[in-house]
């Protein structure tokens, strides 16, 4: 599959280096010109990509953005692209790096946002798991206690193919539902960040609240930015999983 990915910092250059060793082909493009970009593909074996080449004959676009950095982009990006290629996106807001952005903090699904930003549908994956989770705790398909992800949409086809990816890159997948309902694995939510299995997964989306979610996220960013030392990995994963006791099967 041709796959073509905006942004390769820690989300996006992982998925870009672990769809390249499944056989894909793909091509990045970020803020760097020149130089820059060509050193980063060449550690994710990617094609170094223009903004406007990345979109143009391709399966897939995968954005990899601050959703602060979501309307930047050009407004005309996707007037070539065929209405087949299936957009996914993989930000998660955060209102202390991306600023206040009135219908998100209203309670709009962050992905229906972007989706409003781009004048295209979009699908939700990949932003329920911690890089870390990302790179290093995919697992063979049937594997114990494999970790899943998260995926939204409104097209259950352009659905298939991306849990096919998330396949590909070493997790399980759980439906979320539409568009409207990805907001149930956004920061603050059981879903996020916790590396659940399938079932798991499955009840904590389920048991997701909307209205508790945002001050959830807040607080998580304030009291482990406070910690003198920042929390390995693991300790991360433990305290967000803290965070709702009843998040398992039971």
């Amino acid at each position: 599959m041709k796959i073509g990915i905006i942004g390769t910092g820690a989300i996006g250059g992982t998925i870009a280096k672990k769809m390249v060793k499944t056989g894909h082909t793909v091509k990045v493009a970020n803020s760097d010109n020149g130089d820059k970009l060509k050193t980063r593909a060449g550690e994710l074996g990617a094609q170094p990509s223009s903004l406007e080449d990345v979109v143009n004959n391709v399966d897939v676009i995968i954005l990899s953005l601050p959703t602060v950095a979501i309307p930047t982009l050009p407004e005309n990006l996707f007037a070539n692209v065929p209405d087949n290629v299936i957009i996914v996106d993989t930000s998660n807001y955060y209102p202390f790096r991306d600023a206040h952005i009135e219908d998100l903090q209203s309670g709009k699904a962050e992905s229906v946002w972007v989706s409003e930003q781009l004048g295209r549908p979009v699908i939700k994956a990949f932003n329920n798991l911690l890089a870390e989770t990302l790179m290093n705790r995919g697992k063979e398909a049937g594997s114990e206690n494999r970790i899943a992800m998260a995926i939204g949409g409104d097209d259950a086809d352009a659905k298939k193919t991306v849990a096919d990816l998330v396949n590909d890159a070493g997790f399980d997948t759980v439906d979320s539902g539409s568009l409207e309902d990805s907001w149930r694995h956004q920061p603050g939510t059981p879903a996020y960040c916790t590396e659940l299995n399938k079932v798991e997964l499955r009840v904590s989306l389920d048991k997701a609240d909307k209205d508790k979610a945002p001050a959830i996220r807040d607080k998580v960013v304030a009291e482990l930015g406070s910690r003198t030392t920042y929390p390995s990995h693991q300790e991360i994963v433990e305290y967000n999983r803290n965070l709702f006791t009843d998040n398992q099967t039971n």
